[in-house]
C-alpha cells in the first residue's frame, strides 16, 4: 500500500460504514417495518411484537456500527465536519436507545397484554429522528467520498469523476 492510498483509507472507511448503516436504516425503519403492517394475516400484537424485537436487535447493531464509524472517523486527518455530523448521529442513537426505545417497548408490551392505550407522541419523534439520522448518514457519506475525490487529485491535475 502505497502512502497516498494509506492517507485515503480512515475517509474510505468511514464512507463505507455510513454507507452500509444507511442502507441498513433504510432496510429496517421504512421498509420492512411499515410492509409488516400491510400483511392481512399477521396480527397487531403479533406484528408489534415482531418490530419490537427487531428494533431491540438493530439498536445493537446500531451500536457496533457508530462505534466503528467514530473509531474510523478519528484517524481522518480533516475530520471537523466529519466528527460534528458523526457526534450528533451518535447522539441521536443516545436518544433512541435511552429514552425513546423503551417508552416504546413499554407501550408494545401494554398494546399486547390488551391495557388501552391512549395515542402519544413518541413514535413520531421517534421517526423524525430516524429521518434526521437518515439525513445525517447521507450528508456524513457524501462528505466523507468528497474528501475522498479531493484526495484523489494532485494539485494542479483534473479529476475525471468531477
Amino acid at each position: 500500500m502505497n502512502r497516498r492510498t494509506a492517507t485515503k483509507l480512515p475517509e474510505a472507511l468511514a464512507a463505507f460504514i455510513a454507507i452500509i448503516w444507511l442502507g441498513m436504516l433504510l432496510g429496517v425503519s421504512f421498509i420492512a417495518t411499515p410492509v409488516k403492517f400491510e400483511a392481512p394475516s399477521l396480527s397487531l400484537p403479533v406484528a408489534l411484537e415482531i418490530g419490537k424485537a427487531t428494533f431491540s436487535l438493530f439498536s445493537r447493531i446500531e451500536w457496533g456500527t457508530a462505534a466503528l464509524l467514530m473509531l474510523s472517523i478519528l484517524a481522518c486527518k480533516r475530520r471537523p465536519l466529519s466528527g460534528l455530523l458523526g457526534a450528533a448521529i451518535v447522539a441521536i442513537l443516545i436518544a433512541e436507545s435511552f429514552w425513546l426505545l423503551p417508552i416504546l417497548d413499554a407501550r408494545v408490551e401494554a398494546i399486547i397484554s390488551g391495557t388501552p392505550t391512549p395515542a402519544d407522541w413518541h413514535h413520531v419523534v421517534y421517526i423524525a429522528m430516524e429521518i434526521i439520522k437518515m439525513a445525517g448518514l447521507g450528508a456524513l457519506s457524501i462528505h466523507l467520498l468528497s474528501q475522498l475525490s479531493s484526495q484523489a487529485t494532485p494539485s494542479g491535475g483534473s479529476n475525471p469523476c468531477t
